[in-house]
Formats: C-alpha cells, sequence, structure tokens
C-alpha cells in the first residue's frame, strides 16, 4: 500500500543569507517538511547546522522539522534537539555502541512526544534496521553516503527501500519511509516511490532549479506517477 509522496526540502542547499525567505518559499510550494541535516565533522567529514539554528527555524515556520543527526554521540546531544524544536529526528544505527542505545534513544523521543526514525550509510545491511521498524515511526534510506548536498543517486538504493517496505508492511504499515540523496523529478523520484518510498528529500533538486516552487511540484508528481 502506498502512502501519500510527502517533499522535505534540505534546507542545506538553501541561501543562508535568506533562510527565512527560503523557508516561506517552501511553505508556499507546498513542502511538508524541512530537512535539517547536522554534521559534526567526525561523524562525516562536513560540519553544519546546530541546535541554535534549529531553534530559530522553529520560530519561522510551522513546518515539521525533519532533523537528520549526522553525529557520533546522538545521546549526549538530543535532549538538546528535541528541545530545540526538532519534530522528526533521525539517527545512525552505526552511531550506537549497541541496541539498548538504540532502544534508549527511540524511547526517549517519543516520550518528547517526538516522532524517531533510524537511517545507515548506503555500505551498511539494510537488514540491521529490521529489528527496530516496528517501533520506528520512519525509515530514511540514504541513496548517497552522507556529508555532502548534490551528490549523484547510488544505483540499486530503491532495492534498500523495496526491503524496508516489506518489513514494514508486515510489522509497521504506517511507517514512513524517506529516501535521500540524488532525488529528481526526471527519474529518480519515480524509482524509489515505485518501491515503497513516501518522503523524498530533495537539497539541489529544489534550491538549485530554476523555479524551486516548480521543483516541489514536479518532485511530488513523479512520485505519485510511479505509485499508480
Amino acid at each position: 500500500m502506498f502512502g501519500e509522496v510527502k517533499i522535505a526540502p534540505s534546507i542545506l542547499s538553501a541561501d543562508f543569507m535568506n533562510l527565512e525567505r527560503d523557508i516561506h518559499m517552501l511553505e508556499e510550494a507546498g513542502a511538508d517538511f524541512v530537512h535539517v541535516d547536522v554534521m559534526d565533522g567526525h561523524f562525516v567529514p562536513n560540519l553544519t547546522i546546530g541546535v541554535p539554528l534549529v531553534s530559530q527555524l522553529k520560530k519561522i515556520t510551522d513546518l515539521p522539522l525533519d532533523v537528520h543527526l549526522m553525529i557520533s554521540n546522538p545521546l549526549e546531544q538530543l535532549d538538546w534537539y528535541l528541545s530545540a524544536g526538532a519534530d522528526i529526528v533521525t539517527a545512525h544505527i552505526e552511531a550506537f555502541a549497541s541496541d539498548a542505545e538504540v532502544r534508549e534513544f527511540i524511547e526517549r523521543v517519543r516520550d518528547a512526544g517526538k516522532k524517531p526514525a533510524l537511517t545507515l550509510k548506503p555500505d551498511c545491511a539494510i537488514e540491521s534496521l529490521d529489528a527496530y521498524i516496528a517501533d520506528l515511526d520512519m525509515v530514511l534510506v540514504m541513496s548517497v553516503f552522507p556529508g555532502f548536498s548534490g551528490q549523484s543517486y547510488i544505483e540499486g538504493s530503491e532495492d534498500r527501500v523495496a526491503h524496508v517496505a516489506h518489513v514494514a508492511s508486515k510489522e509497521n504499515p504506517l511507517l514512513l519511509i524517506e529516501v535521500d540523496g540524488g532525488i529528481s523529478a526526471s527519474r529518480t523520484a519515480g524509482l524509489v516511490c515505485a518501491k515503497g518510498a513516501d518522503v523524498l528529500v530533495a537539497g539541489s533538486g529544489v534550491f538549485a532549479a530554476p523555479n524551486p516552487k516548480d521543483a516541489v511540484h514536479e518532485i511530488r508528481q513523479s512520485g505519485i506517477n510511479a505509485q499508480k
């Protein structure tokens, strides 16, 4: 069963000198989430948005903040991002030392009234997430290696989406399946939605487009068409 296709533009590709303008543009375009990439320069080789900016984003938009923690110590920093206004919090399963830590992450996000999500790098076994799918609101399938925007889609990522969708059909039919990396209206949006994705992250695919508002619509429509 396919879900409604949602679009989560990544502000990593936005104009940070005009961020409020870009956020309001996303609202007008009908975006569903604002995707916020948090990188610590250790777990991934880049340093980006932190707690203060998440807090500011919460003040300027009512769109849910979809916060992807690409950090080495998610449990240590989790409360900061929950307090700052994250609505969906995604952590990497590789960043946890044990199953107990993963369970603690899920429980703490849930106890804060927010939505827990997990992800992993493209070279990690997607089956590593199977044991947690029943307890999550979302799984993020990375179709590029995390750390930089503008990368090309890794071919075969749609098979990882299909695996998550298969497990979710039995364990958690309401699970959202998000895909991040190289998503475009021309091909990849349809490719992953045909396999069960229903949340599409697009950074340069939106913000580098001649008309970003049109790009949001076109990416969504490409996904919808693939579900038919």
